[in-house]
Formats: structure tokens, C-alpha cells, sequence
């Protein structure tokens, strides 16, 4: 994955993080400097949210947060075990690996939105929560009933144009049943 964010925008980020925050495992700072050390490590290193859904990720939380402390994902295997994620950091420096960082207003920290990712491994619908699910299908149903709705009224201007009051009065019959349908 090309990034625009420099490695030195991602070592001040890092910078700047941990002279803020306290991290719930002394191991997440041991790695991070690790990280903000290696700068051809700091080119793959990819900060993003969710980032569960990567082949390779790992969650950092800070005291301030209410999250789990570490996590590290390598396809479908999860650890909490620091030293296992630093050792595989270091065989496999040239891969991806996508970070989240929890911590209080992380969402409205300026530095943090920097050099923030999208996560391109996020499913399409993940967002969507069932409100919006039932507002679409009311769309979508509301649209069907104007598009049939305009094609029935067409049809039956031109019953009329062609005096066929036998197709006028079928056609009429079933706008009407599809207006009723949708009251």
C-alpha cells in the first residue's frame, strides 16, 4: 500500500503520542520506539482504525482508555503477547502492519488524524447500522412506487391518445392497486 504520510511525519506522530501518553503495556512503548528507530520500518507502518480487519495489525490502548491494552493480529491468529508481535516485527520488516491506537478524544487529536489511514480492509457495509439499512430500503421502495407509479400513469395517456378504454381501465385498475399497496 503507497502512503502519502512521510516515515518523519510518522516518527513525530510517535514522538509527540508518547511523550503525552501513558500506554497500559510498557511492551507498546518498547515497540513503538522500535518502530520510530527503523525507518524503513516506519514506511510500512500504517496507522489506522479498526484495525482488527488487517492481515496484520495491532491495537495499542493508552491508561486513559477503556480498550484492551494490546492485541496483536497476524491473519487469523490474536495475541496479547508484546514480545511475539516485536519478534515477528522484526522477520518481517518489508510487510505491512497496521496500527490503532486508542486513547481519550483520539478521534479529535489533530496529530493523530495526520497521519491516519483508511483502513482498506474494512467490509463495505461496516458503517451502516440498521437505521440507515431501513432508510434505504424506504428509499428504495419509495422509488419503485414513483418510477411504476410514472410508467402506469404513461401507459395510460396513451390508452387515452389511442381511445382503447378497455387498456385504460386495466391500467387504471392498476394504479390503483398500487397506490393502495403503498399507503
Amino acid at each position: 500500500m503507497e502512503t502519502s504520510i512521510s516515515s518523519q511525519d510518522k516518527k513525530d506522530f510517535i514522538q509527540w503520542f508518547l511523550g503525552r501518553y501513558q500506554l497500559k503495556k510498557r511492551e507498546s512503548v518498547w515497540i513503538l520506539n522500535y518502530l520510530m528507530n527503523h525507518e524503513s520500518l516506519l514506511a510500512n507502518v500504517h496507522f489506522v482504525l479498526e484495525a482488527r480487519f488487517c492481515p496484520r495489525a495491532m491495537i495499542i490502548s493508552t491508561h486513559c482508555s477503556k480498550e484492551i491494552a494490546f492485541r496483536f493480529y497476524k491473519k487469523h491468529i490474536v495475541t496479547t503477547d508484546a514480545d511475539k508481535s516485536f519478534h515477528d516485527i522484526r522477520l518481517h520488516a518489508k510487510e505491512p502492519i497496521y496500527i490503532q491506537l486508542n486513547f481519550k478524544y483520539s478521534k479529535q487529536s489533530i496529530p493523530y488524524m495526520k497521519v491516519l489511514e483508511d483502513n482498506p480492509f474494512i467490509p463495505d457495509d461496516y458503517f451502516i447500522n440498521y437505521r440507515d439499512k431501513k432508510l434505504i430500503h424506504d428509499w428504495l421502495d419509495h422509488s419503485i412506487y414513483l418510477y411504476q407509479t410514472e410508467k402506469l400513469k404513461s401507459k395510460i395517456d396513451e390508452a387515452l391518445d389511442q381511445h382503447d378504454m378497455e387498456r385504460f381501465y386495466q391500467l387504471s385498475e392498476q394504479l390503483q392497486q398500487l397506490m393502495e399497496h403503498y399507503k
